[in-house]
């Protein structure tokens, strides 16, 4: 353990989850930004969408960062243009 304190240690464990859990939520937000920007942004006419929003919700990501995500890719407000 790191020292007696409960809440430091409880600051060094969710640092590491929060690390983990950012490098796999970047990894899906790239890949549903691709999707939707090569296929639009319909999950029903784009597969690789809907496979990519199935791995983002087994994820935990929130609904909003993956709303974000698509319009991104759509071509949204920050998209390309």
């Amino acid at each position: 353990m790191a020292g007696h304190s409960k809440w430091a240690n409880i600051k060094h464990k969710k640092a590491a989850t929060d690390k983990k859990r950012a490098k796999v939520w970047t990894k899906l937000i790239r890949e549903v930004t691709v999707a939707a920007r090569e296929g639009g942004g319909d999950a029903g006419a784009n597969p690789r969408l809907r496979l990519a929003l199935d791995k983002a919700n087994a994820a935990n990501m929130p609904k909003e960062t993956i709303k974000r995500a698509i319009e991104r890719g759509a071509g949204g407000a920050d998209g390309e243009n």
